[in-house]
């Protein structure tokens, strides 16, 4: 029995067993959390590797062909595997309240969606590893500076440290993707909660970078609501400010129209 990869998943199934063990080690156990739930498993080319390093593999997939192999073919998973669409999920009704890490080769065409949701469950997971698209993967890690730091590197790196750990070609996969791969680790960092209302601070990301040639100024005067700042950042352009900065002109914006 095997499982054909299918186009509307955006699956592309790891072929390669080094490449494999390679990304499961890059899964850290950050705060001493072993058990993991993998997204999108299909025939457990990653799951077999995770297993042997003794992690507690909890899996959730959504293609019908997947489940019934997984099944057959990884016994350890009994009772741990989830037919569910991840991004429309409940996650404590299938994981609890305990802590757990989110590990997985994930479809492209998803792969923001499911970073996003996993920040909804950011003070439970303590560390997301996993395959992107290369561009996505480095996007994420980018540091302020960058043409490629934007909304999604903001976000992320407002409550996790990130690692870009490898490339990957595309040979490995079937069938090939057109375009390469990037495996990402992120470890929870010490932020519980930003110093300012959160809701702002995703106001503001994102208008100052929908916008992003414009200086901040321009691009965040409606929320300013007639009032204005005096500050350095307003004369800036988004992708040069860090988190902290973010945080800190989120502040000054909650002071003014409080």
């Amino acid at each position: 029995m095997s499982v054909r990869p299918k186009k509307h998943l955006g699956q592309h199934f790891l072929t390669d067993k080094n490449t494999c063990q390679k990304i499961a080690k890059q899964y850290t156990a950050h705060q001493g959390c072993k058990k993991v739930l993998e997204i999108g498993p299909g025939m457990g080319a990653l799951t077999e590797y995770l297993l042997e390093d003794g992690l507690d593999v909890w899996a959730m997939e959504i293609d019908r062909d997947s489940v019934p192999y997984l099944k057959e073919h990884f016994p350890a998973l009994k009772n741990k595997i989830f037919e569910a669409d991840f991004l429309k999920s409940d996650l404590n009704e299938f994981m609890g309240s305990e802590p757990f890490g989110v590990v997985g080769n994930f479809p492209y065409n998803i792969s923001s969606q499911i970073l996003f949701k996993c920040l909804e469950y950011r003070n439970q997971i303590p560390e997301i590893m996993g395959m992107f698209q290369k561009e996505v993967a480095q996007r994420i890690a980018e540091k302020p500076g960058s043409k490629q730091y934007g909304i999604l590197s903001v976000f992320i790196q407002a409550y996790y440290d990130i690692t870009y750990c490898f490339t990957v070609d595309e040979h490995v996969f079937s069938p090939p993707p057109k375009v390469k791969s990037g495996v990402i680790r992120c470890v929870r960092n010490e932020r519980q909660h930003l110093p300012c209302d959160e809701k702002l601070f995703v106001r503001v990301v994102k208008m100052s970078f929908n916008q992003r040639r414009k200086t901040i100024r321009n691009s965040i005067k409606p929320l300013l609501e007639g009032k204005t700042i005096d500050h350095e950042y307003l004369a800036l352009r988004p992708e040069v400010l860090s988190v902290d900065q973010f945080i800190e002109l989120t502040q000054m914006v909650e002071q003014i129209t409080a």
